[in-house]
C-alpha cells in the first residue's frame, strides 16, 4: 500500500509539473507571438507608381491607380484571399442564398468602426450601394457610378435592405453566378455615410472606410499620405505610415529605389529587370498577370465602322515587334480579349499573323486602296497591361505606314483620357484590363458587351454584337462553369472574326523592392494590398 501511495503521489506531483510547463509555455507563446507582433510594427511605406489616383471614391472610379488608394482606405463585404481569386468573408462574417438563388443574405461584423469613429452597421452598407443605382436616391448625382454599370449591376440587383442592425439582404432581379465574386471588387466598398454627408462633393478627395488605413493627405500629381488605422478590425497593421509617391517615368522610379529614397515600385522597364534581380539588396517578385492590353477600333466612326478595316489592322500590325520593343521577357503575344490563365480561354483560335500584303488587300476590298489617315491615342502612365504606351504607339505607327495608314499619335493625362475615352471621343485607343474577379465575366462583358457600349462605356471599342452580348448574358446565369466555358469559348470566336480590338500582349508583373520589405503579395487582379506589409529592421 505504501508502494502504491508512493507511486500515486508521483503522479500528481507529475501531473503538476506538466501542467505548470504548459502553462509556461503557453505565456512563453503569448510572449512570443506579442514580441514577433513589436518587431514588424512601425516604420513608413514609400511605394513609388507612375500616375496619381484620378479619386478616392471607389463608387466613382474605374482606374487601377484610383483603387491603390482606396484599397488602402476602404474594406468590402467580402475580400480576395491574398495571392488568389476566392473569396473570404471580410466586413460580412458570412452569407446565404435563399433556394431561388435571388435573395443574398449577409450577416455583419460588429464592434468595427468607420476612421470618423462612427459606426459601421447595415445602414452603411444599404447606403454605399443604394446611391450608385437608386435614381431617387440624394446622392445619386454625384455618380457617374461606372464600374456599377460596367458589371451590368442594374440587371442585377433589385434592392439592397437593411433587415436589422447587423443584416442586409440583397434582392436580385437575376441568378448572377459572380455575384459574391463581384461584391470583392474595389465599387462594392463600405463607406462612411456621415463622411460621405459631410464633405458632399469633396468626398473623394477626402475619403473616410474602416480599412487598414487612414487617409492623411493629398498633393495632386505628387503623393498621398496614410497613417495606421491603429483600431483596424482584421489583421495586426504593421507600417505607421503609407505614401503613394507619382515619379511617371521607370527609369526614375528605379534610380529612387536604389538611392533607397523609396521601398517598393511600380510597373518598372523591362529593360531594367536583369539588373534588378542582381542589384545587391533588392528582390523582385513576379507574377503571371490576369490581364490583357489592346489597341480598341471605334466601331462607331469611320474606318472602323468596317470590320474589313479592323481584320486589315490585326494582318497589319506586328505584335511580336511590339512585345520585344517594349514588354521583353515580361510579355506575351495578345489573341484573344482573356488571358490565357483564365478558365474558358479559347486556345483553338488562331492569331493573326503579321501579314501586310493581306492587310493592304483587305483595306482596298473596304475602299481603301491607298490607306487613310487615323488618331491612335496612347497611355500616358504605365499599367501592368502596358508599361510604355507611348512607345507602343510609336512602334504601330512605323508598322501601319507600310500599308498607307497614316498616324497620329495623341495623348492626355490619365483622367482626362479615360473620360475621353468612355465617352468615344478617339478612331482608335490603347487601354487594357486587369481581371477584378477571377471571372471570365468582368472581361467579355465588361469590355465587349452592347451594354458597356453605353458611355461612359467600358466597352470603349463602341462595337455591339447581339450574339456575343446574349452569349455572355447566358453565361452570367448559367451556374455550370463547363457549360459557360461553352458559352465563352464561342463569344471569343465571334470577337476573333468581328476584331474590334487588336488585342496586343499580356503581361508578367513585375514588382522590385528593397529586401527590407515583407509580407507584400501580388494580387492576379491587380490590388495592392498594405495590410501585412511590414519593415525588417
Amino acid at each position: 500500500m505504501k508502494k502504491a501511495l508512493m507511486m500515486l503521489l508521483a503522479v500528481l506531483i507529475s501531473g503538476l509539473v506538466f501542467t505548470g510547463c504548459e502553462k509556461k509555455a503557453s505565456a512563453s507563446t503569448e510572449t512570443t507571438a506579442a514580441a514577433a507582433v513589436d518587431s514588424k510594427a512601425g516604420g513608413t511605406l514609400i511605394f513609388a507608381r507612375s500616375g496619381d489616383s484620378v479619386g478616392l471614391d471607389p463608387g466613382r472610379e474605374t482606374d487601377g491607380e484610383s483603387f491603390y488608394g482606396s484599397t488602402a482606405v476602404y474594406d468590402t463585404l467580402v475580400e480576395f484571399i491574398p495571392g488568389q481569386t476566392a473569396v473570404r468573408p471580410a466586413l460580412a462574417e458570412s452569407w446565404s442564398f435563399s433556394d431561388d438563388g435571388l435573395t443574398v443574405t449577409f450577416k455583419l461584423r460588429q464592434g468595427v468602426k468607420f476612421h470618423d469613429g462612427t459606426d459601421f452597421n447595415a445602414d452603411a452598407v444599404v447606403y454605399s450601394f443604394a446611391r450608385q443605382f437608386k435614381k431617387d436616391h440624394p446622392d445619386y448625382d454625384k455618380g457617374p457610378w461606372k464600374y456599377w454599370g460596367y458589371m451590368d449591376m442594374d440587371n442585377i440587383v433589385g434592392d439592397v435592405i437593411a433587415v436589422d442592425e447587423y443584416t442586409v439582404a440583397f434582392k436580385l432581379l437575376k441568378k448572377e453566378a459572380p455575384f459574391i465574386a463581384n461584391l470583392a471588387m474595389d465599387f462594392a466598398s463600405i463607406v462612411s455615410p456621415t463622411a460621405a454627408a459631410q464633405y458632399g462633393e469633396e468626398f473623394t478627395n477626402h475619403p473616410v472606410g474602416t480599412g487598414p488605413f487612414k487617409f492623411v493627405s493629398w498633393i495632386k500629381d505628387d503623393s498621398i499620405v496614410f497613417e495606421k488605422n491603429a483600431d483596424y478590425w482584421g489583421n495586426e497593421v504593421y507600417l505607421d505610415r503609407l505614401i503613394l509617391k507619382v515619379i511617371p517615368d521607370a527609369t526614375a522610379r528605379w534610380l529612387a529605389l536604389q538611392k533607397g529614397e523609396v521601398d517598393v515600385i511600380d510597373f518598372p522597364s523591362p529593360e531594367d529587370l536583369a539588373e534588378m534581380k542582381s542589384a545587391e539588396g533588392i528582390k523582385v517578385l513576379q507574377q503571371e498577370g490576369l490581364n490583357v492590353g489592346y489597341l480598341a477600333l471605334n466601331c462607331d466612326k469611320a474606318p472602323y465602322d468596317n470590320k474589313l478595316v479592323r481584320q486589315a489592322m490585326n494582318y497589319a500590325i506586328d505584335r511580336d515587334e511590339i512585345v520585344a520593343a517594349v514588354y521583353g521577357e515580361a510579355g506575351a503575344v495578345a489573341k484573344n480579349p482573356l488571358p490565357p490563365t483564365m478558365w474558358s480561354y479559347n486556345d483553338d483560335i488562331k492569331a493573326y499573323p503579321y501579314d501586310p500584303a493581306k492587310a493592304k488587300a483587305l483595306l482596298a476590298e473596304a475602299g481603301y486602296p491607298n490607306g487613310f489617315d487615323t488618331e491612335i491615342w496612347a497611355m500616358p502612365v504605365a499599367r501592368p497591361y502596358n508599361p510604355n504606351g507611348k512607345k507602343v504607339a510609336e512602334v504601330m505607327q512605323a508598322q501601319l505606314a507600310k500599308v498607307g495608314v497614316n498616324v497620329e499619335i495623341i495623348s492626355y493625362e490619365w483622367g482626362t483620357y479615360l473620360d475621353k475615352t468612355d465617352q468615344g471621343e478617339h478612331q482608335a485607343a490603347m487601354l487594357g484590363w486587369t481581371g477584378d474577379n477571377g471571372d471570365p465575366d468582368n472581361f467579355l462583358w465588361v469590355l465587349l458587351s452592347e451594354p458597356a457600349a453605353i458611355p461612359p462605356a467600358g466597352n470603349i471599342a463602341f462595337w455591339k454584337n447581339a450574339e456575343f452580348t446574349e452569349l455572355c448574358a447566358k453565361a452570367k446565369e448559367e451556374m455550370d462553369q463547363a457549360k459557360r466555358t461553352e458559352y465563352y469559348r464561342q463569344a471569343q470566336e465571334i470577337f476573333h472574326e468581328e476584331a474590334p480590338w487588336v488585342p496586343i500582349a499580356h503581361s508578367v508583373v513585375s514588382v522590385p523592392m528593397k529586401d527590407s520589405v515583407k509580407g507584400f503579395t501580388i494580387y492576379p487582379t491587380g490590388k495592392r494590398v498594405f495590410t501585412e506589409v511590414w519593415i525588417e529592421k
